[in-house]
């Protein structure tokens, strides 16, 4: 019985990626916590939290839901639960209404009912807009950057209880990071998307210079938005050098990218992506105007 339930706990887990759903609540956390104002209340921030995982693990359990037929296809999604089979579509689907449902309450009751509007615009766009335009064009990558950048918003809100100046450059800062990111992923999994019909890198698609110029790019944008929250007195100097220094590094494997053309560069890229994630991160909270 025992085993039944530690099985059945760690598929609802694969539903809803949680590990992932964890780094995305954590910038949702960090943007509630930059708001001038909003000091640390462990009750609060633990609410937040719950919300935030209920909404982003509703939004991977909608994702894998839609998916289950492209994910059987590729090796590093064919044991999730449901290709695998020891999930039926039924089930994903309660959960994944259940936890929403949840989670927008959570965040319209205790917080703001701004921020369980757009967490409900970006459970939408990522789950019924970027999910299936995934099979269409490399577009998606932009289209799912703008749901994967609105935690930090989110979390402004639901501390300010609106669309400030503040929350929006966390925002950008976010919507940038997410090309390196995911374009580094692309790259090492490329065979696999390619199998399942995906179409996730820029251009026509296959590893070459042209995608690593594109990643070195908006390795450069991101670099440069990390200004944005220091002008507005977000984060002070500590933070933004943070900032700059992994952004160095991040740049350097980028360009490693562009020389080599590899996948060993692009494994190196990813990790240093990050790096850099969790570095401005916890030195914004460090240093919080």
């Amino acid at each position: 019985m025992s085993e039944l339930v530690i099985g059945k706990a760690k598929d609802y887990l694969q539903l809803t990626k949680f590990t992932l759903s964890f780094l995305v609540v954590f910038s949702c956390i960090v943007g509630y916590l930059m708001v001038p104002g909003v000091g640390f209340d462990s009750g609060r921030v633990m609410l937040l939290f719950v919300a935030g995982i209920c909404i982003t693990g509703a939004a991977n359990a909608f994702n894998q839901l839609i998916e289950r037929e492209t994910d059987a296809l590729m090796r590093r999604t064919a044991g999730r639960p449901l290709p695998a089979g020891r999930m039926q579509p039924a089930e994903a689907l309660t959960v994944a209404i259940l936890l929403s449902l949840v989670g927008l309450i959570l965040l319209g009751v205790y917080f703001h009912p701004l921020a369980a509007w757009v967490s409900l615009l970006s459970l939408c766009v990522y789950a019924f807009v970027y999910t299936p335009w995934k099979r269409w064009n490399s577009l998606a990558v932009f289209v799912g950057a703008f749901p994967g950048a609105l935690p930090p918003l989110i979390g402004w809100i639901a501390g300010s209880g609106s669309l400030g100046l503040g929350g929006w450059s966390l925002f950008l800062l976010q919507f940038f990071w997410q090309f390196p990111h995911f374009w580094a992923i692309a790259w090492i999994a490329h065979e696999d998307y390619q199998r399942a019909g995906f179409k996730l890198l820029p251009g026509s698609g296959v590893r070459n210079a042209y995608v690593a110029m594109q990643i070195l790019s908006f390795t450069i944008l991101l670099i440069l938005s990390g200004f944005l929250p220091y002008l507005l007195h977000v984060y002070g100097s500590f933070a933004l050098s943070a900032g700059l220094l992994t952004g160095a590094y991040l740049l350097y494997r980028a360009w490693q990218l562009v020389e080599k053309c590899d996948t060993a560069s692009a494994k190196q890229l990813m990790f240093a992506a990050y790096m850099y994630f969790l570095a401005v991160q916890f030195a914004m909270l460090i240093d919080k105007i």
